[in-house]
């Protein structure tokens, strides 16, 4: 790609002016076919991401991450601190599919899937127009003195913000601590959990902050994603982009006039008009090739195309298209890197598959407890103690539970007034027992015996330990 004549870009990011000092960015309502079907996968996203910690299948909620608790729920699928290396596996896999997707379409999923883009162009964004009106006029407003209509439409708009950001802030908590506690200190009121009030109070502030003035920042600034496209990306990734072959021509831009032939005269289509400089929310010019600021939101392409026709000219000067495809006219095709990324992820994908479908609801451990050894009881029988953990993973309480020795004649006493007891549901039991066999069923002084789990007869787990007893000398 030939280099633009001016590049001072390079030398800093868009959304800093000369000075070194916040240039505040208002951008063009956008509008066109790309906007509409972002505002479609937009809206869909956001009445999920506001659902999804409300939503429960078998008793579990569908997305959950307690850090606090180490209760996680995905998809349903409840996930415990016995879980981390599915959790970690989870992890690698969303890793190598975001590397993956950036190295086919660049920086696609910030301008279409992620939440703070969605947010801030479909919520916040749409109600700055509403109050505020268009880019011109919110510049105007900007400039203009502090008079009754700026404080008014001031005070209207952060207060919708603060509104908004509250409520955010409230789902966010969904996802920490569970919809139901959520709910259940909504109706006790605010002053009886003080302990999480502040937090909401934190959050709130947040996202306030975020969205009305830290915005684009969080792309360009704070978001290592951005970053990491710069590694990703080849001449062959499709991302938003300008057609500089066509739009420069061998005499560069010139403003449009009519009835003027611009092939004639060696201009490209580009008439300079900056509309994509307008409408970019974050402030870039796209003409100066792929750029860290640029999030793929598209708002430039719908702009252009809608200039383009304006002046009978086709459609595409800015267009989803990889560098390759500018320069040599070469089609989208899977690279060898993207074919090694696509066998790596098959590969995790099947291994966790794998992993749930033969993930146990009911985890048992038990281990003996730390300091002891064995224990002599009356005749030849042999005592060892233990204490027991029992996880239960499912939204059903798991009743009648009891353990029983496989193999080995041997009987297995509880420290409890019962042999049998209840896992309560996704919560645990936990307890001592004491395991006695007879000296002349041993064999040796260690001895691992397999412990099976029970509940209402039925086998449900098996775990096992080292039963210790006396050395014997031959």
């Amino acid at each position: 790609m030939e280099a633009p004549e001016n590049e001072s870009f390079r030398d800093s990011i868009g959304t800093i002016n000369e000075e070194g000092k916040r240039a505040w960015v208002f951008p063009k309502k956008p509008s066109g076919k790309f906007y509409d079907k972002r505002k479609i996968v937009s809206y869909i996203l956001l009445a999920f991401l506001v659902a999804a910690p409300f939503i429960k299948i078998n008793g579990n909620q569908f997305l959950m991450f307690n850090i606090l608790e180490r209760r996680f729920n995905v998809f349903s699928f409840p996930f415990w601190p016995q879980d981390f290396h599915l959790v970690v596996i989870s992890m690698i896999i969303g890793v190598i599919f975001i590397a993956l997707f950036t190295v086919g379409f660049g920086r696609i999923f910030c301008g279409w899937i992620c939440p703070q883009t969605i947010f801030m162009e479909m919520v916040f964004r749409r109600i700055e127009y509403w109050i505020d009106g268009d880019r011109n006029k919110q510049r105007k407003l900007d400039r203009q003195k502090w008079d009754a209509e700026k404080i008014r439409k001031r005070v209207l708009k952060w207060s919708i913000f603060l509104v908004i950001s509250f409520l955010i802030a409230n789902v966010f908590l969904a996802y920490l601590i569970g919809s139901d506690k959520l709910i259940k200190y909504i109706i006790d009121g605010p002053f009886e959990h003080l302990g999480t009030l502040f937090p909401l109070l934190i959050f709130t502030a947040v996202f306030y902050f975020v969205f009305a003035w830290f915005r684009e920042q969080v792309c360009i600034i704070a978001c290592p994603y951005g970053r990491l496209q710069g590694v990703l990306l080849d001449n062959k990734s499709i991302v938003v982009a300008y057609d500089h072959k066509r739009g420069e021509g061998e005499s560069g831009r010139k403003k449009f006039r009519k009835n003027e032939d611009r092939q004639e005269l060696g201009h490209g289509d580009c008439i300079d008009c900056l509309q994509c400089v307008n409408v970019c929310p974050t402030g870039i010019d796209i003409r100066n090739g792929t750029q860290l600021e640029c999030v793929n939101c598209t708002a430039c392409i719908d702009e252009c195309d809608h200039i383009m026709e304006s002046i009978n000219l086709p459609k595409g000067l800015i267009r989803y298209a990889s560098e390759v495809e500018i320069e040599k006219k070469e089609k989208f095709k899977l690279t060898p890197r993207m074919k090694g990324y696509i066998a790596v992820l098959v590969i995790l994908i099947g291994v966790l598959s794998g992993m749930l479908l033969l993930r146990n609801d009911v985890e048992a451990r038990v281990l003996r407890l730390p300091g002891q050894l064995y224990e002599h009881k009356e005749g030849t029988i042999i005592s060892n103690v233990f204490t027991y953990k029992l996880v239960n993973k499912t939204s059903k309480t798991i009743e009648n539970v009891n353990f029983k020795l496989r193999k080995y004649k041997g009987e297995i006493k509880l420290v409890s007034t019962t042999d049998n007891f209840s896992v309560p549901e996704q919560g645990l039991a936990e307890g001592t027992l004491f395991i006695e066999i007879d000296k002349k069923d041993l064999k040796g002084d260690k001895n691992k015996l397999t412990i099976e789990v029970y509940s209402n007869n039925e086998l449900i787990e098996t775990t096992t330990v080292n039963f210790l007893g006396p050395r014997s000398y031959n």
